[in-house]
């Protein structure tokens, strides 16, 4: 059986793990999201069940499998059942609650086995790597433990099953229910079934109560809910960052080589996901996102920032292949790292902007912006103007050709716009003054060398005749007004050349790789703000329904979905597509008042 994108994700924000329809542990990253892969058979395929890099409980002769959430939480639970009817229950979560006036995360996987039914017999097979797939760990043990060790890291595996049925992998019969807890190499005092009850319920309760404070649309509220856990479990809580994804190297289409580690936090993404979490309500997580970033952006030298940090803050993220993984389906490289950190993509400026707006603006945040942070802000708007008519990289991140992009440069535009609009705020005359002007002024010179008047449309870069779906957003940053004919005309253009079926490409001429394969989940959610915007909702409903339908069993989608199969491909579970249907869903759902 191939590997696919049919998983679900558990996590506690310090730690996650993506489990496939089996109950197999595929992929998990410790100590942290970025760290190494002690199990990563998703990009390293074992068909005939002899690889190692998982952590499976394998029922024996199963013949069926079916697996679903708890409703409103983060844990998974699979049933497995025999040819004899035979079966159990494998319940999956990582502990989440308040403790002692803070908040419990501990790097912990827990495993609850139950029997369901008949006389299961069943075999767990726990095959950590070390090294990015290059080592195996060294194995001790004591009565009730099993210590993998590798030269980085311990971990302890505590459980009430046989340790020499662990270790040997013997096949058992399970007589009532058993539990595996997988973390750091400390001992467990506790009685184990009772303490992991005690976490499951209490992971369970503080899930619940942390979706009760969401604020949902009417319509989709199933959707909208499994998309805000997913963007709250791609949270590292420690520092407040959100990571694009929990993988690296998923290819963005069969043997594309488009092959990237999304492990990281770009702050373009910082944009779109704090107006999904201030939609949302979700206030602390949408704070400590804010805190990471104002960290980010007013700590740069001069102002320069870059794309792409660690979670932790890091600059530098040095990008490599790893030879001791084959790949997702063998379609290597397996990358870890993102030379994108080198690049320069001028929409950042912008996003950061736009995204810190929100604490000067936001009466229910706890700490709100003043003049202080103003002032630390403006090197990010002089940057803005002096690279806005500047070659970069793009938000495609080309790797070999710069381009004065459009979009950049309306992220520029918009970095001057709010610090125009905070400056007002904080009454500030003389600088609200300044920075409207200089708003101004490269509002002018964008649609001086981006509107193409033979094409009728804005285009991907000054004086130039391609397209991008990015300029769908020209009225979502408040560049161009619903009613100005230019944002019009150029959602007609982009739905012309752009729009297959019903996907829109990021854009279609050939890059560093060749032509893009498969449609960007993101960009048709745009298209989906832009026709909201102009009042197009049975198009745009239509779309939204069909990108829905396109979702893994569990809610999921990936970064790209292939148009013709509806397949999922790129880095999972993605940030970026998770956001976009929640800010869709609230855009294009019935209002509660109306809804009855």
């Amino acid at each position: 059986m191939k590997n696919s994108l049919e998983l679900g994700l558990i996590g506690n924000c310090q730690i996650s793990a993506l489990i496939d329809e089996r109950g197999e542990i595929v992929w998990s990253c410790l100590p942290r999201f970025d760290g190494d892969p002690i199990f990563c058979s998703l990009l390293n395929e074992h068909p005939d069940g002899n690889g190692y890099g998982y952590y499976s409980i394998e029922l024996l002769d199963q013949v069926s499998a079916q697996q679903s959430y708890i409703p409103n939480t983060a844990v998974l639970v699979t049933r497995l059942t025999d040819k004899h009817g035979a079966a159990i229950e494998v319940t999956d979560f990582a502990p989440r609650f308040h403790q002692y006036g803070r908040m419990f995360m501990p790097m912990m996987l827990i495993r609850q086995l139950r029997r369901i039914n008949g006389t299961p017999r069943i075999c767990v097979r726990v095959r950590p790597l070390c090294e990015y797939g290059s080592q195996s760990c060294t194995i001790t043990h004591g009565s009730h433990h099993i210590r993998y060790v590798s030269p980085s890291w311990i971990i302890r595996l505590t459980t009430d099953i046989s340790v020499t049925a662990v270790i040997q992998e013997i096949p058992f019969f399970l007589e009532t229910e058993a539990t595996l807890i997988l973390s750091t190499d400390e001992t467990i005092p506790d009685p184990l079934t009772e303490l992991s009850h005690r976490f499951l319920n209490e992971t369970i309760a503080h899930w619940r109560e942390w979706v009760r404070d969401l604020s949902i649309p009417f319509e989709w509220q199933d959707e909208v809910i499994r998309a805000a856990i997913s963007l709250k479990l791609n949270t590292f809580e420690d520092t407040g960052a959100i990571i694009a994804a929990m993988t690296t190297s998923i290819p963005e289409a069969p043997d594309s080589g488009r092959n990237w580690d999304y492990r990281y936090c770009w702050l373009r993404d910082s944009y779109f996901v704090v107006n999904a979490l201030n939609r949302l309500s979700t206030t602390n997580t949408m704070e400590r996102y804010l805190s990471y970033l104002i960290n980010m952006a007013v700590g740069a030298p001069a102002g320069h920032i870059q794309p792409v940090y660690g979670i932790d803050g890091r600059a530098r993220l040095d990008e490599c292949e790893i030879e001791s993984l084959p790949g997702y389906r063998g379609m290597g490289p397996v990358r870890i790292g993102n030379q994108a950190y080198e690049q320069s993509q001028h929409d950042v400026y912008g996003s950061a902007i736009l995204a810190v707006a929100h604490v000067f603006f936001d009466r229910r945040l706890a700490h709100k912006g003043g003049v202080p942070l103003f002032k630390r802000l403006e090197p990010l708007g002089n940057m803005a103007i002096a690279v806005h008519d500047q070659p970069d990289s793009g938000l495609w991140e080309a790797r070999k050709s710069l381009r004065v992009h459009t979009f950049s440069s309306i992220m520029c535009w918009a970095a001057c716009d709010r610090l125009a609009g905070i400056a007002s705020y904080l009454g500030l005359a003389d600088r609200a003054v300044y920075w409207r002007k200089q708003a101004d002024k490269i509002h002018k010179t964008i649609c001086k060398h981006a509107w193409n008047e033979k094409m009728q449309s804005f285009t991907a870069t000054f004086d130039g005749n391609t397209l991008d779906a990015s300029l769908l957003l020209l009225h979502d940053t408040g560049f161009l007004t619903t009613d100005d004919p230019r944002f019009t005309k150029t959602v007609t253009a982009i739905e012309k050349e752009l729009k297959h079926g019903r996907y829109i490409y990021r854009y279609i001429e050939t890059d560093d790789f060749g032509v893009p394969e498969n449609a960007f989940v993101v960009c048709t959610f745009w298209y989906i703000y832009a026709l909201a915007a102009l009042n197009r909702n049975d198009e745009a409903r239509s779309l939204f329904e069909n990108l829905l339908s396109r979702r893994n069993r569990h809610g999921f989608l990936a970064e790209h979905v292939d148009p013709q199969t509806g397949e999922l491909w790129g880095n999972f579970v993605q940030t970026y597509s998770m956001v976009g249907l929640i800010n869709s869903a609230i855009r294009l759902s019935k209002r509660w008042d109306s809804a009855f």
